[in-house]
């Protein structure tokens, strides 16, 4: 079932429970295989994404056994170093295996990896800061042979923090010789998630949740039972959602602590925001307020929720103005919303003006990437009328079941 039927004009009422998250859970699958024991990963959420990774896990060895509560990974006979073409290629997630890979079996040959197309992405900075670590890197007909006689603590700085340069430098300076310091380092939660998960374990990390990390390579890790946060984007996700359609909403288990800059972000738009230990409630304003916004690297406002924010604001009060800092390729939805009789302008490849109107009428969409799929969803619940949107296998790469999801809040949603 590629595509989702909604009939609009329904607020969302009611509670839901938010899934454990897609971008924590991957690079801590990944860890597994630096720990010659068996873990168990609970709270992993039942996504594409993490199928995806499962598989790759067994291809090089390991056994992978989902349960009730989670998922048992035992990587004690890992035999492989060549992750399968086609895993590669249709996750860009699968790139945190080279430094867990260059870890365990000092050895890895991957193709370049895939994933949505929301921008460039290039991965030098994983290249290069490996290659001060002591790993040799070799262009094979498409594919990167990575190798290392010996792995080592370095001093490294990143130009930019990102996520996945931090998570790759973090797998391989746990199993490293001496010490690792990285200056520069991203402060996205997923980080600190995967560094407590290694901590658990019995690795030394210094500096989590900051931007330099200094970590003490080549202590023996043992077998741990983690649970897996809550997503936030998915919780910011229904929470916008719930600010288009005019709703009152608790998302129960939202990670009030990580999601500062989204409520900061609500508020702004005129929601009414309250938080407690069940989770966080909004509850909507007639419209939303009109803003400006700017993504930026944690602690500012996630790139990944940009594409819904700018959904919501097609019927806001007024003028918005949305910049985006971390992608390039963010604003591919604009077209899709303007068959609703969105009226959005795009100032540059990086700004878009988005003036608010009374009506979207429903509309067929095509979703072409993950979040921005998500936010024609949420565009879908907004309008009058019936919107099919297209390409949801992008939406199951992220979320365990959004129609059901919305289902439970009142929307008339259904995959077809």
């Amino acid at each position: 079932m590629d595509s989702i039927r909604i009939q609009g004009g329904m607020a969302l009422q009611g509670k839901v429970r938010v899934q454990g998250s897609k971008n924590a859970s991957l690079p801590i699958l990944a860890a597994t295989l630096l720990v010659r024991e068996e873990s168990l990963i609970r709270n992993c959420p039942r996504i594409a994404d993490v199928y995806s990774m499962v598989s790759l896990l067994k291809s090089l060895g390991c056994g992978v056994h989902w349960q009730e509560t989670g998922i048992a990974v035992d990587s004690s006979q890992v035999c492989r170093c060549q992750m399968p073409r086609e895993a590669v290629r249709g996750m860009r997630s699968s790139l945190c295996l080279l430094g867990a890979l260059i870890g365990r079996c000092s050895e890895v040959v991957m193709e370049h990896p895939g994933g949505c197309v929301i921008g460039e992405r290039p991965i030098d900075m994983h290249l290069s800061a490996l290659e001060q670590m002591g790993v040799e890197f070799v262009e094979e007909e498409g594919s990167i042979r990575a190798f290392s006689d010996r792995l080592h603590g370095a001093v490294i700085s990143l130009p930019f923090p990102s996520v996945g340069a931090t998570e790759n430098i973090v797998l391989a300076g746990v199993m490293a010789e001496g010490d690792t310091v990285l200056e520069g380092a991203a402060r996205e939660p997923e980080v600190s998630a995967l560094c407590a998960f290694l901590q658990q374990c019995g690795a030394w990390i210094e500096g989590v949740g900051s931007g330099r990390l200094v970590i003490h390579g080549g202590r023996r890790l043992y077998g741990t039972d983690f649970t897996v946060p809550a997503d936030r984007i998915v919780a910011g996700t229904y929470l916008f959602s719930c600010i288009g359609t005019g709703g009152s909403v608790l998302l129960e288990q939202a990670p009030e602590e990580e999601m500062q800059s989204v409520l900061e972000t609500a508020a702004q738009m005129g929601a009414r925001v309250c938080t407690s230990k069940e989770g966080i409630y909004v509850q909507a304003p007639g419209r939303p307020a009109a803003i400006e916004l700017v993504t930026a690297p944690y602690p500012g406002f996630p790139t990944d929720l940009q594409s819904v924010v700018l959904a919501v604001e097609t019927k806001g009060r007024g003028v918005s103005r949305i910049r985006e800092t971390i992608f390039e390729n963010r604003f591919r939805i604009v077209e899709e919303l303007r068959k609703m009789g969105a009226s959005v302008e795009l100032c540059s490849p990086r700004e878009a003006s988005v003036k608010g109107v009374e009506t979207l009428r429903g509309a067929d969409l095509v979703a072409r990437e993950l979040r921005g799929g998500a936010a024609l969803v949420a565009a879908g619940l907004m309008a009058e009328g019936e919107t099919f949107v297209e390409g949801c296998a992008y939406i199951y790469r992220g979320y365990e079941n959004i129609g059901r999801d919305f289902r439970e809040l009142g929307a008339r949603v259904a995959s077809v």
